[in-house]
């Protein structure tokens, strides 16, 4: 069984005038006519309106929709994530993410979904905590590099072409050998990762890009992955 996460780089349903093309995608390698798919907005405490948003699209598309929220009374999450086919992780604050489902064991609970085949997405924060580190905005005046859930080995950055700091951030941690290399993600764009490792670049808007971000020759290198168009 092949165990698939797709990293979003940033838009899908979070963002405005959306067609929607990601996340069609990532229901459709769930190879169900009518997967389940839960939505964790745990990286904005649970923000009402992000779940709204949610529901507003997926409820469109043929699927089966649900979240789990940790700010209220909370459900039962082993018996629902499960259950899932789906899960999709959205942006906001990382490191509090991360805290929160430490503390109700969430994390080792998407380890085993994700081990036996539930597909893992997000974005921004959903994209970034699925790998060893990630480059995050959780603190209000730095960017830093933040431990994550290791399910993918290496350091991934979003936003990569949307937020001015982000490029010249790879360049000092990378120039300071503080990584080997980072994931870099475009907005509009999201890297599918096949059993640990990365298969395609799928672009869901025009000419966007994933990038291995290394240093050769002292020299910073972009090579982009092999490109799937939607």
């Amino acid at each position: 069984m092949k165990k698939n996460i797709i990293a979003i780089g940033g838009g899908g349903f979070g963002r405005s005038n959306s067609p929607y093309l990601i996340e069609k995608y990532i229901l459709n390698l769930s190879e169900k006519n009518c997967p389940k798919i839960c939505f964790l907005p745990t990286a904005t405490g649970d923000d009402d309106s992000y779940i709204v948003r949610f529901y507003s699209i997926f409820t469109r598309l043929d699927c089966i929709p649900s979240h789990i929220e940790f700010f209220k009374r909370t459900i039962d999450i082993h018996n629902h994530i499960m259950k899932q086919d789906v899960v999709f992780v959205g942006g906001g604050n990382t490191k509090s993410m991360l805290a929160v489902w430490n503390d109700w064991g969430l994390s080792t609970l998407l380890n085993q979904a994700y081990n036996k085949g539930v597909i893992m997405s997000g974005v921004s924060a959903g994209a970034i905590c699925w790998f060893t580190n990630g480059i995050t905005d959780s603190w209000d005046n730095e960017l830093k590099t933040l431990p994550c859930l290791d399910f993918i080995k290496g350091t991934c950055c979003p936003h990569y072409d949307e937020e001015p700091e982000r490029i010249p951030y790879v360049k000092k941690i990378l120039l300071d050998r503080n990584i080997s290399n980072c994931i870099a993600i475009e907005g509009g764009s999201a890297i599918h990762l096949i059993d640990g490792k990365p298969f395609k670049n799928i672009s869901f808007k025009k000419d966007k890009n994933t990038y291995n971000v290394f240093l050769k020759n002292k020299q910073i290198v972009e090579t982009p992955f092999e490109k799937i168009q939607l």
